[in-house]
């Protein structure tokens, strides 16, 4: 049982057969293959003879965390938090939640950022640089202060409170700027400080080389937990969280460990739908206007080339879901005891606003990506002094429905 790393290289999403060394991580996408008009991620490519059969079930590997699926992982060189391992919840008719909400920083972001961080260790980098106003932030910041690294996340003077508190907490250096400096501003850093950028730095997102990865074992837990999953339901920005769910299930159908791969959705806000147009268009990638939305966390105005892999690779679906759909979501699964971020409860509302003749076969699963705290709204509501008396009591009681 192999419990070191099978990364062999660098694989370009937009021409499979360019591939580039391990190390060192490329940052821009793959060189060759990308322009101006259009950004090519890159993937980690592994010795997939060497995965053994009971890669799933995990016997002699650590239980929790990333390191039990270190094979198919970028060697994990900074130390982890305790990602990963979330629940999967039943909340009825064949319908699971993958609540990502109970990671070290209340996201999914820290399976990616136990990864970059991981590679800026192993680079010899002095520290991380990140563009961001939320979760990614945050993550970065805690898996960053781990490692014994500095940390800079160019952010927003709007930032959520539970994310200032957290990136203040972990002594990270925040820098609100305007979005359009945050890249510009990023690559100075890197230039001129020697950090490690853990975040996208191209017009249509590549992000880290390594950092879907660490998404790919939100679906070997779902195999571990589900035999064979139907689909699963994703929120949905940049896509790297839905690639990275793709290429698990892609890996353990490759390697004989699953007996298909399920069909993916992508959940993006209505408001925009960057991902959804693309496909629409019959292109790789293709940017949008974004209008409001409550769903700050998945509301990009361009889409990356791995969602479109993801999508048509599984045969599944891109859909756009409004601030109501998410919001009745957010409440279904309030009413089941989970609390997750606006952002979080489009891949259940992805999932209500099917169409009643749309049939999947299996088991669903919809992923939840962070937790309520999160969301911009967290703080305002104030609760107004009652009357203590019994009299009082009871009849607002009775006023909610409660009967003795």
């Amino acid at each position: 049982m192999t419990t070191i790393s099978l990364a062999t290289g660098q694989r370009s999403l937009g021409e499979p057969d360019i591939s580039y060394p391990l190390w060192p991580p490329l940052t821009h996408g793959c060189p060759r293959t990308s322009s101006d008009a259009m950004s090519y991620p890159l993937e980690v490519d592994y010795d997939y003879t060497r995965v053994t059969s009971d890669f799933v079930t995990g016997q002699g590997r650590p239980r929790s965390g990333l390191d039990r699926w270190a094979p198919l992982l970028p060697p994990l060189a900074a130390p982890g938090l305790g990602e990963g391992g979330t629940p999967l919840i039943a909340i009825g008719d064949g319908v699971y939640v993958k609540d990502e909400s109970r990671n070290p920083t209340w996201s999914h972001k820290d399976r990616l950022n136990r990864i970059t961080v991981s590679a800026a260790v192993a680079v010899g980098a002095p520290g991380v640089v990140v563009a961001s106003s939320g979760n990614h932030g945050a993550s970065a910041a805690a898996y960053a202060a781990r490692a014994g690294l500095r940390c800079v996340v160019l952010g927003s003077s709007e930032l959520p409170p539970a994310v200032a508190s957290f990136l203040s907490a972990y002594g990270a250096v925040v820098l609100p700027v305007e979005t359009a400096r945050r890249w510009p501003l990023t690559e100075r850093i890197v230039e001129e400080f020697g950090f490690h950028p853990v975040s996208n730095l191209t017009p249509f997102h590549t992000g880290h080389a390594f950092g879907a990865e660490g998404y790919k074992t939100v679906a070997y837990e779902i195999a571990a937990d589900i035999v064979d999953p139907g689909a699963v339901f994703v929120p949905t920005g940049y896509g790297e969280l839905l690639f990275g769910i793709w290429k698990g299930f892609t890996e353990l159908h490759r390697l004989g460990l699953l007996s298909r791969v399920p069909r993916l959705f992508s959940c993006e806000p209505a408001a925009g739908g960057p991902l959804a147009a693309a496909l629409r268009q019959g292109l790789p990638a293709t940017r949008v206007e974004v209008a409001d939305t409550e769903a700050y966390g998945i509301a990009c105005p361009v889409n990356s080339y791995r969602g479109v892999r993801a999508i048509t690779g599984s045969g599944g679906r891109a859909l756009t879901v409004d601030d109501e759909a998410m919001h009745r979501a957010q409440a279904e699964l309030a009413g089941r005891g989970l609390w997750v971020e606006l952002s979080s409860a489009a891949g259940l509302a992805g999932l209500r606003t099917l169409p009643d003749d749309e049939t999947i076969e299996g088991p669903v699963v919809c992923v939840t990506t962070s937790s309520g705290f999160k969301d911009t709204r967290v703080g305002d509501h104030r609760l107004t002094p009652v009357d203590p008396s019994w009299e009082s009591v009871r009849a607002r009681l009775r006023a909610e429905g409660i009967r003795s």
